[in-house]
């Protein structure tokens, strides 16, 4: 037995179990795909001819794969016109396997998708009320906790605005690195100060600025840089 079909402007001779390659159709791997435009169908009671399809045949087909075909390579010229186009091009395919060609109007085999029907999702188990109650206790003593070592951390900081080049943000990004005291700034090692300035994306600012100077200065209890060049700028302006 066997049928020719119409699918994407041209004809195929189809027959059980053939597997064949037509233009793009819509779908997926597995899914079931009838086609009913069938031109011819030669059964046990002889050959029908349709005019143009045959009433109440159809072919049902599983959608194997959707692929592409080779490259086309495109090229365009114009001769002294210095036009020159090069396109690419490959064309979409469907690859189908015929299941069954149906008559009379027959229904097509409802088929599984992927040809096998998806396994069920094992329930997932259920924690012991005990562990249960562990666990969200500890959510709520977590939110508790991290602001206990915020409020710590911010007890012990210095003021890192104080150094110059130094603004809101900096402090911010400074103290997500880790970085809240004049004292963990003034032992910065060359890695280290390389490794910050690589994190903070920072280009060198800290040599630029001596921050690692301007640390130890302010633990010496000296004047903040920023301040005294504010100062002497004010100066000069009153002057002029």
């Amino acid at each position: 037995m066997y049928a020719i079909i119409k699918t994407g402007g041209k004809q195929y001779r189809v027959a059980p179990e053939d597997i064949i390659t037509v233009e793009k159709l819509p779908g997926e791997a597995g899914d079931q795909v009838v086609i009913s435009d069938v031109l011819m169908v030669d059964a046990d009671s002889g050959v029908e001819v349709g005019a143009p399809f045959v009433e109440g045949a159809s072919v049902a087909c599983e959608l194997v794969e959707q692929k592409r075909g080779r490259k086309i390579i495109i090229f365009k010229k114009k001769r002294r016109k210095h036009y020159r186009r090069k396109k690419g091009h490959r064309q979409h395919y469907t690859v189908l396997r015929v299941m069954e060609i149906l008559t009379g109007g027959a229904s097509p085999k409802a088929a599984a998708k992927a040809g096998k029907a998806a396994p069920k999702k094992a329930a997932p188990k259920k924690e012991a009320p005990a562990k249960a109650e562990k666990k969200a206790a500890e959510k709520k003593a977590a939110p508790g906790k991290a602001a206990g070592k915020k409020e710590e951390a911010a007890a012990g900081a210095d003021d890192l605005s104080l150094l110059s080049g130094v603004g809101p943000v900096l402090v911010k990004k400074l103290a997500e690195a880790g970085y809240t005291t004049f004292r963990q700034i003034a032992e910065l090692t060359e890695e280290a100060i390389d490794a910050l300035d690589k994190e903070l994306n920072l280009r060198g600012r800290i040599r630029r600025e001596e921050w690692v100077e301007q640390a130890r200065e302010l633990m010496a209890g000296k004047a903040p840089r920023a301040k005294v060049d504010q100062k002497a700028a004010a100066k000069a302006k009153n002057k002029k």
